[in-house]
């Protein structure tokens, strides 16, 4: 029999997925490998919680242009330590911005908050970091409970939640690749392509059923394309993404989540058209969102 077709990001050249979990304290980490040069890169924090690391360095203005793997971990700010291990595998196979002294890896990371799922002592660190780069392959990215999405849950403003996950896939049209890389854990529900309910309790906001600091919530979007973008132009896809959460979760952006948003581009191939890589981009993403809840719904039926 003929493999299946991936269409998932590592169907993207070049990229790479590699996770750590840990099924029993519900918490895990997930680090996309770029090309070995590195890969175009920015982001956009609309989210008001965001907890990340190399965030600023990824603002167009800033001077490095190309990131060489990107950490998406659970554990909140304590989970940001993971991205020391990934560093160390790319050291270690020579990877990194040239300097006068060696080379530098740059590692941006962003976590969920998820210590309230299952045992809020077990954190990913330096050696589930690492585990979980020296995993990675090019293999269709596993989705569902795994890596970053493992203690991922959504719906949660009228309290508890359901699970959240993983989710990945890759779109294609006229010529123009996009794929996206999702992990699920928003305060608001996650709708469905015709604006119903697909994981939430469904009854709309209700502010007033907790206050600040009850609920840590944050959904956490990688995208990659072969296409070359400079950094300002990932900026707007990033921004772009962050729009697409707010058609596929609801509420978005709450005061309650720190949403991030990634864009790699390993400028393999030519500039695609603007309007179609934007429109993709969100397609993208609210796909990715949607198979992560589906894809742990099934796993757990």
């Amino acid at each position: 029999m003929p493999e299946p077709v991936n269409t998932t990001l590592t169907a993207i050249p070049g990229f790479q997925v590699g996770h750590w979990t840990d099924p029993l304290a519900q918490t895990g980490c997930t680090v996309v490998l770029c090309p070995p040069e590195g890969a175009v890169a920015s982001a956009s924090f609309i989210g008001p919680s965001p907890a990340t690391r190399e965030g600023v360095l990824l603002s167009p203005e800033k001077k490095v242009e190309r990131v060489h793997a990107l950490l998406l971990t659970g554990g909140s700010a304590f989970g940001l330590a993971a991205a020391t291990g990934v560093v160390r595998v790319l050291e270690e196979r020579g990877i990194g911005h040239e300097t006068a002294f060696g080379r530098v890896p740059i590692v941006p990371a962003a976590v969920i908050y998820d210590l309230g799922v299952g045992n809020p002592r077990v954190r990913p660190g330096e050696i589930e970091g690492e585990a979980a780069a020296r995993a990675a392959s090019s293999a269709p990215v596993e989705r569902g409970q795994v890596g970053a999405g493992t203690g991922a849950t959504a719906g949660k403003y009228l309290g508890g939640g359901v699970p959240g996950g993983l989710g990945s896939v890759c779109l294609e049209r006229s010529g123009v690749r996009v794929a996206a890389l999702a992990v699920v854990n928003p305060v608001g529900d996650v709708l469905d392509e015709r604006g119903g309910v697909l994981a939430g309790p469904g009854t709309g906001p209700v502010a007033a059923a907790f206050t600040p600091g009850d609920v840590e919530n944050t959904t956490l979007v990688a995208v990659a394309t072969e296409h070359a973008l400079t950094k300002a132009e990932c900026r707007r896809l990033a921004d772009a993404a962050q729009t697409a959460l707010a058609r596929v979760i609801h509420p978005s952006h709450t005061a309650w989540d720190g949403d991030s948003a990634f864009v790699l581009s390993s400028a393999a191939l030519p500039p695609a058209d603007p309007l179609l890589l934007g429109a993709l981009v969100q397609e993208a993403v609210c796909a990715a969102v949607r198979d992560a809840v589906r894809l742990t719904r099934q796993n757990l039926e």
